[in-house]
């Protein structure tokens, strides 16, 4: 199934989200369900490893949408243009979550084939 998506939120997903749970974060963070996170929570929330949701929230930091606070704690955080994009990032997960997954793993998928042929290329090299 393929949906119909604003070309601006098929951009984002395909050039800023590397996963699944980057995508949960995201919008985690972005329910304002608290006014912050720190990795403890956020991993145990999404069910992931401490280390993984550290990770995450750096990633977040990284990519605009989170801002850091003392205490190694994180909250919601981008500018109001990204702040825009990302509401329908969200209107497109909420209603589309098949499709928007299978578009942030066509994207983990192209990564791992590219990876792939770099060690054919290297092989055929020698």
């Amino acid at each position: 199934m393929k949906a119909d998506f604003p070309p601006e939120v098929r951009r984002f997903i395909l050039t800023s989200v590397p996963s699944v749970p980057f995508m949960e974060a995201l919008l985690l963070l972005r329910s304002r369900s608290q006014p912050s996170w720190n990795a403890p929570d956020l991993a145990h929330r999404l069910y992931l490893p401490e280390r993984q949701g550290a990770e995450l929230l750096d990633a977040l930091r990284d990519a605009g949408i989170a801002v850091e606070r003392e205490g190694s704690s994180f909250a919601y955080g981008p500018t109001p243009e990204l702040d825009a994009l990302l509401g329908h990032v969200e209107e497109a997960y909420s209603t589309n979550l098949v499709a928007v997954t299978d578009l942030i793993h066509s994207r983990v998928d192209k990564r791992a084939q590219q990876f792939a042929d770099a060690f054919r290329l290297r092989k055929d090299n020698n």
